[in-house]
């Protein structure tokens, strides 16, 4: 039998974290941008209709170029005017340079210490000076480019070969095929492998990396109500609960990756081989967390 004891106190003590969130969100702020009326708890998120390209400019013809929004327990600002945009990235880009603290980001990019994710300061920048010298230079990038000019002939081969099916008309899909060109040149930098059509050494490990992706992405960006509503985490089996499943699957499949190509000794030339030999040098500072975060980033990237 059900316990109503139980049942209302549940629903005093999410009434009560309600509030707190409303009564705390209300607290005035020194020098915000004007902002259009909110509602309690949920502040702007019924605004949030899509497309949001549209929405936004509507917003800022009655509020100006800089306004501000707040997305439950979240305040943003809003800027469409292209000098105010500058100045954002000019003059204010060190107040600006934080990301907020993402569910997905605490767990899948360990705790926010990916260079994608991590807070600005003194990490942030070593992590800015690996990626810069070590991985994303022209000269790093350009040693690849035969990586890209294969995948490039067999998107051709492949597009090519959809289209003589089609005997020489109608339509050929080309989203996916994009889409799959730019993970496995990616992928072929980072770890010399090809996890996406017809040419793919171990389809396990290959169907494996698509899941993960695809979980990534899903639940990637603003798309969790519970980062701006923290209420909604009490839901048995709610968005946490789903990433740090996510997490534990992308962080061994990732370790996997490093210790395989650890043991090979590959000589291949990918950016997991670099970090790895940059690792015998200064093993307290390139760990294989620092080296999972850099293949992350890339991957998503």
């Amino acid at each position: 039998m059900e316990d109503p004891v139980l049942y209302t106190s549940l629903c005093l003590i999410m009434l009560l974290i309600a509030l707190k969130l409303f009564l705390q969100a209300k607290k005035p702020h020194k020098n915000l941008p004007p902002s259009p009326p909110d509602l309690p708890v949920l502040g702007h998120l019924h605004l949030l209709k899509p497309p949001l390209h549209r929405t936004f400019p509507r917003l800022s013809l009655k509020y100006g170029t800089v306004f501000s929004l707040r997305f439950g327990s979240r305040r943003l600002v809003i800027v469409s005017s292209p000098s105010a945009v500058q100045e954002c990235f000019t003059k204010n880009d060190v107040v600006l340079a934080n990301r907020p603290p993402l569910i997905l980001s605490k767990h899948v990019n360990y705790n926010c210490t990916t260079m994608g994710t991590a807070p600005y300061g003194d990490h942030w920048r070593n992590l800015r000076r690996i990626g810069t010298l070590q991985i994303f230079s022209s000269a790093r990038l350009n040693m690849f480019e035969g990586i890209r000019r294969d995948e490039v002939k067999r998107l051709l081969r492949r597009i090519s070969r959809c289209f003589s099916l089609r005997a020489g008309s109608g339509k050929v899909e080309l989203k996916s095929m994009f889409h799959d060109l730019t993970f496995n040149i990616i992928m072929r930098m980072v770890a010399g492998k090809r996890y996406y059509g017809d040419d793919v050494a171990d389809e396990a490990e290959a169907g494996k990396f698509r899941e993960i992706m695809e979980e990534v992405f899903e639940n990637a960006g603003a798309a969790n109500p519970a980062d701006f509503l923290p209420i909604l985490n009490w839901i048995p089996e709610g968005f946490e609960k789903r990433v740090t499943r996510l997490a534990k699957k992308t962080d061994e499949f990732l370790q996997r990756l490093i210790n395989e190509h650890r043991s090979r000794k590959e000589s291949k030339n990918t950016m997991i081989v670099r970090l790895l030999s940059l690792q015998e040098l200064q093993p307290e500072y390139y760990t294989d967390q620092i080296i999972k975060g850099f293949v992350l980033v890339s991957s998503k990237n």
